[in-house]
């Protein structure tokens, strides 16, 4: 199993058109997407980028249509070619390799997930699995035996012969996912690729990248428009609009300190419950609190806790960290207030 790989986006541009980097300068200077447009007949797709993505987390990217989250995803396999920036991936400056070094790249460090889910129509579910490893000219027999590990773990075993045109929608993104862990790449990219699912199907799909990221540990920048998915499987989150990211952090910082209006409006119809931390929001020990009743981890959610509270009659919890040491108190009127916003 490859070790995850860090990745480092720095001071990253997009601009499309007959000169962009003659506009490079301007666009630092605040010209806006519409003036570079109307000026220049250039368009900004991204404007100064800086993203640290740590080694084995799932980094979403979110925004609307038109916002940049795809354009920049394709630059870190560098599917499109920056105008300037760097995109460090393991010591290396994914910018400035020779094409050798990049076609090697990007066949054994990075793999993609579509939302189109790009399968060859003529091969079947166990040849589409292994496609990526007869690319890197593995043997037939070692490439099939690792295609039908993958195509088990995400749950298609018994499908191996059948073709794409025979799946659902879902049982085909699943083929899309076994393909890309099969090439065992530290990176995983993926493009909306939940987001052609029906909801059912689409969360179930989170849920079968939940449970593999335990196993697997890739470093995952994932694509999508949906706040509700970002805020379930992210560890981070960039949220960009017209090609800038204006706020980055924690499901948990967006919610609770949005960066201005636009992100404000953009998650006021959250469910705070199930994303704010107990931890976040208790008071200290010895603060004046009702005696507790029980306990709770730090890292519960604010829902679990007021769960249990209505169905116990506990007024307070003790809050506990990592080692189970007390490191709060958390009220019921508090805890009220805190998802009350």
């Amino acid at each position: 199993m490859s070790e995850p790989l860090e990745i480092e986006i720095r001071n990253l541009f997009k601009i499309f058109g007959a000169n962009p980097a003659a506009h490079v300068e301007a666009v630092r200077a605040g010209m806006t997407k519409a003036e570079l447009n109307e000026r220049h007949r250039h368009v900004l797709g991204l404007r100064e980028i800086n993203i640290s993505i740590p080694a084995g987390a799932i980094q979403v990217v979110m925004g609307l249509s038109g916002s940049g989250k795809s354009t920049l995803i394709r630059h870190i396999n560098r599917l499109i070619e920056p105008t300037a920036g760097e995109i460090i991936i393991d010591g290396q400056d994914v910018v400035k390799m020779a094409p050798e070094a990049l076609r090697e790249f990007r066949r054994h460090q990075t793999a993609m997930v579509f939302q189109k889910f790009a399968l060859l129509p003529h091969r079947s579910v166990l040849d589409n699995a292994a496609f990526g490893l007869e690319v890197q000219g593995i043997d037939e027999a070692e490439r099939l035996r690792i295609a039908r590990h993958w195509i088990e773990r995400v749950g298609l075993a018994g499908f191996e012969k059948s073709y794409p045109s025979q799946l659902s929608g879902g049982m085909q993104q699943r083929v899309g996912l076994a393909r890309a862990l099969a090439n065992d790449a530290p990176i995983l990219l993926m493009d909306e690729a939940y987001s052609a699912l029906d909801p059912l199907i689409r969360y179930d799909m989170q849920t079968v990248l939940l449970d593999l990221q335990k196993e697997v540990r890739k470093t995952i920048v994932f694509i999508t428009h949906d706040l509700d998915e970002a805020l379930r499987i992210g560890d981070r989150i960039a949220l960009l609009r017209d090609g800038s990211v204006i706020q980055q952090g924690t499901g948990q910082d967006i919610v609770l300190n949005p960066a201005d209006d636009y992100v404000a409006n953009f998650v006021q119809h959250v469910d705070r419950g199930k994303i704010v931390k107990v931890g976040s929001v208790m008071v200290p020990p010895g603060a004046d609190a009702p005696g507790a009743d029980g306990s709770i981890g730090a890292e519960a959610t604010l829902l679990e806790a007021l769960h249990r509270m209505v169905a116990s009659g506990e007024k307070c919890l003790g809050v506990t960290g990592p080692s189970g040491q007390p490191v709060g108190l958390l009220p019921l009127d508090r805890a009220i207030s805190a998802y009350a916003g």
